[in-house]
């Protein structure tokens, strides 16, 4: 691009959502120069901040004439160098398209804009009586643009499912300006290709998510709360099957922290021992029973014919808000992990269950073998096979790079998923092939030139442009 040809996209672009929503040089925030996966920041050459639909189609109508690339911006909490700017790419944030435009309480539906915090989404829902499924440790910044884009999980998906299946439908916009909307409210829609599930999880490489229509529920019960000890994967499926049968439809949360992760806990100093010998996998479930003593008995129940039946070792129940959150602290104590562990890798994959055993001992074995010293640590939403690893280096070491190809050469042999949830973007290219076959990629790319001719959008997320 010739600083002439610059400096009109930069005049028209102004002239179309206004001076003061494009930003430039030390007037773009510093928040936009990085996502949160911790890489070096980068300034984008302008940040834009469109107020409307109409105002991202009219800036990438320019940016797709210029050939002027962008990277789409949400809630910046991404962990895959997804919203990551590269040198001479525009940043347009979506912080602008905030808000709920309608909820329908007899369709059970809500249609938000994308840029709406998803910590909105559950408050707004829970007015009318009713409940968001989705639900992550980034509520209170991540959007719902950004969590449709990387098909987000969390903690509640063996209830409720990922955000794939909480979306009937969306608007956006492709790179040339052309605006598709599809806010489908309805469960049953059989009219030809259904295109916005492919704008799902595909990270904003084929098209800018403007405004989503999102599937509720009733609002579910209070839930009960417990801790449980198990010896493996093996009991802990056997759990999650027995717990699904005795209350269908009722578990909403079945996490999953090994021993390490419950080792470099315990160094935190803040959270006291669960039980009086750390077991191989603590549980954190969670059910829609009820608040009170009923709901408390019905899970006590549960689980002390689990203990009959040699599953759960040992078990403790919440008996107040101050124990859930105490539960949860052990849980959440991950993002406290960097206060004494040195800087490391950290993963977001899926592996089978039957085989998640034999894989975390195949990587612990690889880690300890190649990087002596090392700490391995697994923990993760269990019941939908999505496991987040951490390994860090010896003290002595410089990095813990190395822990990549062992991890991912690991998920590729055990049929697993390098990303659960958090999407490839740039940090996780390199090894999609572990993943996906050359057809299916070959296919991605196809989709990507259909969508998005010219590579202008998030441009080297997923596979390299070109």
């Amino acid at each position: 691009m010739t600083m002439d040809l610059a400096s009109d996209l930069m005049a028209a672009l102004r002239a179309a959502i206004g001076d003061d929503f494009v930003k430039q040089g030390s007037d773009i925030p510093v928040k936009h120069w990085s996502d949160a996966t911790e890489m070096t920041p980068v300034c984008p050459k302008a940040l834009l901040l469109p107020g409307s639909t109409a105002e991202v189609s009219a800036v990438l109508a320019l940016c797709f004439k210029a050939g002027q690339p962008v990277v789409i911006q949400g809630g910046l909490t991404g962990l895959a160098a997804g919203a990551q700017p590269q040198e001479g790419e525009i940043a347009l944030s979506l912080q602008r398209l905030n808000g709920i435009e309608e909820i329908d309480i007899e369709s059970r539906t809500m249609i938000a804009f994308a840029g709406t915090p998803l910590h909105v989404i559950h408050e707004e829902a829970q007015k009318v009586g009713l409940h968001y499924g989705v639900d992550l440790g980034a509520r209170g910044s991540c959007t719902i643009g950004g969590n449709v884009a990387t098909n987000a999980g969390g903690v509640q998906a063996v209830r409720y499912g990922v955000t794939r299946r909480n979306v009937l439908g969306l608007e956006a916009v492709l790179s040339d300006g052309t605006v598709l909307t599809g806010l489908n409210k309805m469960l049953k829609n059989n009219t030809g290709y259904d295109w916005p599930q492919l704008m799902i999880g595909s990270e904003g490489t084929l098209g800018v998510i403007t405004r989503v229509s999102l599937s509720l529920s009733p609002a579910p019960p209070a839930f009960q709360t417990a801790l449980c000890a198990v010896s493996g994967v093996a009991d802990a499926a056997a759990v999650l099957g027995r717990l699904e049968q005795i209350f269908p439809g009722r578990l909403v949360t079945f996490e999953g922290m090994w021993r390490e992760y419950m080792d470099v806990t315990a160094k935190l100093g803040t959270l006291a021992e669960p039980f009086a010998e750390r077991p191989e996998i603590t549980l954190l479930i969670e059910a829609a029973l009820g608040d009170g003593q009923e709901g408390q008995d019905l899970l006590a129940e549960a689980l002390s014919t689990l203990m009959e039946e040699g599953r759960v070792q040992d078990a403790v129940l919440a008996q107040s808000l101050q124990d859930r959150q105490r539960f949860w602290a052990y849980r959440e104590a991950n993002y406290e992990f960097h206060h004494i562990m040195p800087a490391g890798e950290h993963f977001d994959i899926s592996l089978p269950m039957n085989v998640m055993d034999a894989a975390i001992a195949h990587m612990r074995a690889a880690t300890a073998s190649e990087m002596p010293g090392s700490t391995f640590i697994a923990y993760g939403h269990m019941a939908d096979s999505n496991l987040h690893l951490a390994v860090y280096p010896d003290a002595s070491a410089n990095d813990a790079a190395g822990s990549k190809a062992i991890v991912y050469d690991a998920v590729g042999m055990f049929k697993g998923s390098i990303s659960a949830e958090h999407g490839i973007g740039m940090l996780k290219r390199p090894y999609l092939s572990r993943s996906r076959t050359p057809a299916e990629l070959a296919l991605m790319k196809s989709l990507k030139q259909t969508f998005d001719p010219a590579a202008i959008l998030n441009r080297d997320r997923i596979f390299a442009a070109g």
